[in-house]
């Protein structure tokens, strides 16, 4: 009888029964709990995450690791990078069962997903990496959540729409976008947290304030966004600018002390050493330990130094060159 084949047939099957009962995504799926009801998704909380969980329209940073049974390297990662791209829901996210596991994520938490096909690759996969029918496991980490989708909510009203809206809203709206900033300006993409921070400005400017009390909230939501903008300027290599928006902090509020010394900087890089050192006297007044302050004001002092004394050789070098004509 097993001249036929028969036997090792038989054999075959009862080792692939096995290998299917001890395979490790069968392993795992016993200890997670179904997120839909239908089995397609399958989440272990490795580490709990804190505060609500990931809004609709949300752009989430996160790392994260995808899969395929029997495989201790993943064929899509991001964990190599320190600083992972913002990914929007619905837009960058496009896998059905990740972008419902993201729903149920809290910030900071780590979990394991495991999809059936129809919530992954389906039927065809995506050859030649993933194969038809498979299986998936994704392991993320939620680093940060945003949530774009109230932005692009509230951009997309009229004039008069964002005008009547509560001010406590723009300010939320302003705030998300701000942070949006900040996490472009920490990647090194100036431009684009340039880009961010002149559209909460815009955003605040078309206020129209009705009183002193919202005129003074839309001044102290404006402050720290002119600080970034000049600051932003400043690594942009564009000190005029960082000068503009730095003044523009002053005007707000004239006893900032990163304004003056935004503007100490800005001075510093356009060679004007005297209005530099005026900004950074006035910001080592109110706050005399800082050491940012005090380098560079020592740092001004040399340069100033100097430029005089260059400016003295140079009409020295132009007056003995007068004497011997």
């Amino acid at each position: 009888m097993s001249g036929n084949g028969l036997i090792p047939g038989i054999r075959r099957l009862i080792n692939t029964d096995e290998r299917l009962r001890t395979s490790p995504f069968n392993q795992l799926r016993q200890q997670m709990s179904d997120v839909l009801g239908d089995g397609g998704i399958l989440k272990e909380v490795v580490q709990a995450g804190d505060g609500p969980p990931v809004p609709h329209n949300a752009s989430v940073l996160m790392h994260y690791s995808a899969y395929l049974d029997y495989s201790n390297v993943p064929f899509e990662t991001n964990t190599h990078q320190r600083f992972p791209s913002i990914m929007k829901l619905g837009r960058n996210v496009t896998l059905a069962g990740l972008e419902m596991g993201l729903l149920t994520m809290k910030k900071g938490e780590f979990s394991r997903f495991l999809f059936e096909p129809q919530y992954a690759y389906g039927d065809l996969g995506c050859p030649p990496l993933i194969p038809a029918f498979a299986e998936i496991l994704y392991e993320v980490h939620i680093l940060d959540f945003l949530d774009s989708g109230q932005v692009d909510d509230f951009i997309e009203l009229s004039p008069d729409e964002q005008n009547t809206a509560p001010l406590s809203n723009l300010l939320e709206i302003v705030n998300t976008v701000r942070s949006f900033g900040n996490r472009s300006f920490k990647q090194s993409h100036y431009e684009n947290a340039k880009n961010h921070y002149k559209m909460a400005v815009t955003l605040l400017g078309n206020r129209e304030t009705q009183s002193d009390a919202e005129r003074e909230k839309v001044n102290t939501a404006l402050l720290p966004l002119y600080l970034n903008l000049s600051f932003t300027e400043l690594r942009l290599d564009r000190p005029h600018k960082a000068l503009k928006y730095g003044n523009k902090a002053l005007e707000i509020n004239s006893d900032s002390t990163k304004a003056l010394f935004r503007c100490g900087q800005a001075y510093m890089e356009l060679q004007e050493y005297q209005s530099a050192k005026e900004c950074l006297i006035s910001a080592q007044a109110k706050r005399p330990f800082d050491s940012d302050i005090n380098n560079l004001l020592k740092k001004v002092a040399t340069c100033y130094k100097d430029s005089l004394d260059k400016e003295k050789n140079l009409c020295s070098k132009m007056f003995r060159h007068m004497r011997e004509k």
